[in-house]
C-alpha cells in the first residue's frame, strides 16, 4: 500500500480490491459519475466515466486481476480498473477498443508484443478531487503490476480535458486518436516500469 497525506489528519491509502463490498462501492461511485448522470457543465469542469459495468463483470475481472482503490478510512476515495485482455469478452462493448489495440504501436514496437492491460476506467469522488488520489491510484497500479505487466492502455475522450490533462501529468503517451459514434478518443498507454522493454 502506498499512502498519500491529503491533509494532516486524513491519511488515504491506495491497495487492491480485496472484499466484495468494495466492489460494490466501485459501482456506486460509478453511477454517479456516468456522462449520462451529470450535467454537461459538470463534465466538462469535473470529468465523468462512460462505461457502466456490473457486479458480476468486477468480480470476474477481479478474479484475473483485482482493481486499483483509494479509501479514507473505510470510505472510497476512488477506483482504477484492471481489466486484463483476457477480460475483452465481459464487455462487449469495448470489443472494438481491444482489436484497435491489436494494430497499434508503442515505442517502435506492435503493442500486442507487450505485457498489458487496459485502464478499465478511473474515478476519483467529488470531495478529493485534486487532492492527489488520482496520481497515487497510479502509483499504486505501478507497484503492484510494475513485475507483471510492461504497460497499462486506456482511451479517454479527447472532451473529457480534465481526465486528458490528469493522464498525460501522470505520464500517459498518446498513441492513437480516433472517432466513433458517440465520441472522439484518444488511446494512451503507461509504461509500468522503467525501461519496459524499450
Amino acid at each position: 500500500m502506498l499512502p498519500v497525506t491529503m491533509t494532516p489528519s486524513t491519511p488515504i491509502r491506495t491497495c487492491l480490491v480485496t472484499r466484495r463490498e468494495e466492489l460494490e462501492e466501485i459501482l456506486q461511485l460509478q453511477v454517479a459519475n456516468l456522462r449520462d448522470h451529470v450535467s454537461p457543465s459538470q463534465a466538462v469542469r469535473e470529468g465523468f466515466v462512460t462505461v457502466a459495468h456490473t457486479l458480476e463483470v468486477l468480480e470476474r475481472m477481479h478474479a484475473l486481476a483485482p482493481s486499483v482503490i483509494a479509501k479514507d478510512g473505510e470510505r472510497l476515495a476512488g477506483y482504477a480498473l484492471v481489466m486484463p485482455v483476457e477480460a475483452r469478452t465481459f464487455v462487449p462493448i469495448l470489443e472494438p477498443m481491444f482489436q484497435l489495440l491489436e494494430k497499434l504501436s508503442w515505442r517502435g514496437r506492435p503493442l500486442r508484443e507487450y505485457s498489458y492491460y487496459v485502464m478499465g476506467q478511473v474515478c476519483v469522488a467529488e470531495e478529493y478531487r485534486g487532492q492527489g488520489v488520482f496520481d497515487a491510484l497510479y502509483r499504486e497500479h505501478r507497484a503492484s503490476y510494475g513485475a507483471r505487466f510492461d504497460c497499462t492502455v486506456t482511451e479517454v475522450a479527447t472532451r473529457n480535458t480534465r481526465s486528458m490533462r490528469a493522464h498525460t501529468r501522470v505520464g500517459f503517451e498518446r498513441i492513437e486518436t480516433y472517432r466513433d459514434a458517440t465520441d472522439e478518443w484518444a488511446v494512451i498507454v503507461l509504461g509500468l516500469r522503467e525501461g519496459a522493454r524499450e
